[in-house]
């Protein structure tokens, strides 16, 4: 994973954003102006939006730490390359759906749809059993309406003496 992780940050260009497939990962990659390239390696469900925001947090973090002639010649086992920020970073973003705004926003707007749905359905439901219930007394009124023409017309036979 390391070989083709610095393959895919020396072919990212300066600026530049881009996401490889390998196996069963994704490498995001962000390249910067100053020389300074981001990798982060993701499952195929870990969303993209929010691997390039981890990446830029990341990179805007390091970039205002350390000036560009501090890692120009850096190695990776040089003393000033430490950044015990990013494991911080890293335990934040495990969950993306807390991480990032827009996603926290749209599983609450996902599960208030869930509840409207339910809601409007439960709602037509009754509205359906009301039909019903007005159907079943128009015919109870139309029934009654000719018991009473009926026993009317038994009645006005009679007469009492």
């Amino acid at each position: 994973m390391s070989f083709f992780a610095g393959q895919v940050a020396e072919r990212t260009r300066p600026g530049q954003r881009q996401d490889v497939e390998e196996k069963d990962y994704i490498f995001h990659a962000y390249s910067r102006s100053e020389g300074v390239c981001g990798i982060i390696i993701t499952d195929f469900e870990y969303p993209k939006l929010v691997a390039h925001q981890l990446l830029s947090k990341v990179l805007d973090e390091f970039v205002s730490k350390y000036p560009k002639s501090a890692y120009a010649s850096a190695t990776k086992d040089s003393p000033q390359m430490s950044f015990p920020e990013l494991k911080d970073y890293v335990q934040k973003y495990q969950d993306p759906q807390q991480a990032d705004s827009i996603m926290k926003i749209q599983k609450e707007l996902d599960e208030t749809k869930i509840v409207l749905h339910k809601t409007i359905e439960s709602v037509l439901e009754r509205g359906e059993k009301i039909d019903t219930l007005v159907q079943k007394s128009d015919g109870l009124s139309a029934q009654s309406k000719m018991f009473y023409t009926q026993a009317k017309k038994q009645n006005s036979c009679c007469i009492v003496m």
